[in-house]
């Protein structure tokens, strides 16, 4: 059995620790695991509770079928058995996958986020991501459905009447002086 071995965080390591740890909701993590389950077709415990996350997902077997479930064979070869960097490798070609389909660096994880158990948090932001993608594709999906662009253009005749218009931002408030404005006593000598 593969046990995580970390070293006790101290400082500013550890509030650091404690904060990423505090952005990890079991509901959420609930929810994505039943969308992997639902998508690959394999049933398997999706409590969301961090251990069981990481148990059902640190071989990255399970996400390497996710993609391909996606995106056929966008994952031609999962690797099985025990050896650490090849459970390591499964988990650094889903991320890849997942950003040739469309996920940016932010919605993303790196590969110790989970088989080191370090941010869990981020793989669920990650699922919910790649479900926002299925989704908009007419797979199922997984959270809101993201926005589509709406890209506006205006004449130039508009763009020039939006020049003209003074923004009370810029300190206009229709002459307005503090002329007369006094405030308490004056100064009697």
């Amino acid at each position: 059995m593969n046990t995580v071995m970390r070293a006790q965080k101290s400082g500013f390591a550890h509030v650091a620790w404690e904060k990423v740890q505090s952005k990890y909701d079991v509901v959420q993590a609930h929810e994505a695991l039943e969308w992997v389950k639902e998508m690959i077709g394999e049933q398997f415990d999706t409590s969301g509770d961090m251990d069981n996350v990481y148990n059902q997902l640190k071989d990255g077997r399970k996400l390497c079928q996710l993609m391909n479930s996606i995106v056929p064979n966008s994952i031609p070869k999962i690797n099985n058995g025990e050896n650490s960097f090849k459970l390591m490798e499964n988990i650094a070609r889903f991320v890849q996958a997942a950003k040739i389909y469309g996920l940016t660096d932010a919605e993303t994880f790196q590969t110790v986020d989970l088989y080191e158990k370090l941010n869990l948090h981020q793989v669920i932001v990650c699922l919910f991501a790649l479900g926002r993608k299925a989704q908009k594709q007419g797979l199922r999906g997984l959270g809101p459905k993201e926005s589509d662009k709406n890209e506006r253009s205006f004449s130039a005749e508009t763009l020039k009447q939006g020049n003209m218009v003074i923004s009370t931002q810029y300190g206009y408030n229709k002459g307005a002086t503090q002329s007369g404005m006094n405030f308490g006593n004056t100064r009697h000598m």
